[in-house]
């Protein structure tokens, strides 16, 4: 084992997935040298389908880098998959748990070894019914401040239709995606990496709620432009709040709800990773 990974196991998936998405997927990959080939490093990503991960974990390995998600701690539970998530050094979130705390410390401690961690800022698939990124919550941010690490804003376009989200919106282009999985024609997944996010005017000051959120919302504007120059359109000025969508539809139904709490990058199924 080399640092809570064994190197067998990272070797393991890499023989039997590239392949597979090589023969699957056609590509179209831009931005590939904006990925630092080392140090600790924070990838920030727009979320459209469940198959997104392994599109943006294939464009990562092949500009040189292992990918490191958050993952649901449920799923390391899994025999199938208990071997593979700890072997490959996957990290585990306890989710509104007395130990959700330690998906933050070991994410910390991966980034100061020197790994490659992926985030889904937006904490789901979007819920935009033009697919444009949303509002990000702050756990890759809080990570980037905290370590210093560098975070690459990176867009997806084209996992949404080999496998739509299946609780998109019902409006919109969302609501036009048809239901399934649909591998055939080849669906061409498109990637974007851009240079880093400069978060340096936020360097010493502290973690405010403020600081966070003012840090997050330059990450996902970022995310949102490359998004815009992938699928040729220009993204919305002000990016969907699904949050704020949800308290305003329960005030309209005469339901009250106390403020969500800023999770730390994570997701409905894998925290961070979906």
């Amino acid at each position: 084992m080399t640092d809570g990974y064994s190197p067998a196991w990272r070797r393991f998936t890499i023989v039997i997935l590239r392949p597979l998405l090589y023969g699957a997927l056609k590509r179209d990959w831009r931005g590939r040298g904006n990925v630092p080939r080392e140090g600790g490093l924070i990838i920030a990503a727009n979320h459209i389908s469940e198959t997104d991960p392994l599109a943006l974990a294939h464009f990562v390995y092949e500009a040189g880098r292992y990918p490191v998600y958050l993952a649901k701690a449920s799923l390391f539970g899994i025999p199938v998959l208990r071997p593979i998530l700890r072997g490959t050094g996957q990290i585990p979130v306890y989710r509104d748990t007395k130990d959700a705390s330690l998906a933050l410390r070991d994410a910390a401690d991966a980034l100061r070894r020197g790994e490659c961690l992926m985030f889904y800022p937006e904490g789901s698939c979007t819920r935009d019914p033009e697919m444009w990124p949303m509002t990000g919550q702050t756990g890759a941010a809080r990570m980037a401040l905290t370590t210093g690490a560098a975070v690459i804003p990176v867009a997806s376009w084209g996992a949404h239709e080999l496998l739509p989200y299946a609780k998109r919106p019902k409006t919109g282009l969302a609501g036009s995606l048809k239901k399934g999985f649909h591998p055939f024609p080849r669906k061409t997944m498109r990637v974007a990496a851009g240079p880093p996010v400069d978060l340096s005017k936020y360097a010493g000051e502290p973690l405010t709620r403020d600081v966070l959120r003012a840090a997050t919302d330059d990450i996902m504007r970022e995310i949102a432009r490359l998004t815009g120059e992938l699928r040729g359109e220009t993204p919305p000025a002000e990016l969907y709040d699904h949050h704020r969508v949800v308290r305003e539809r329960r005030r309209e139904a005469g339901l009250t709800e106390p403020a969500p709490a800023e999770a730390e990058g994570g997701d409905d199924e894998r925290k961070g990773t979906r």
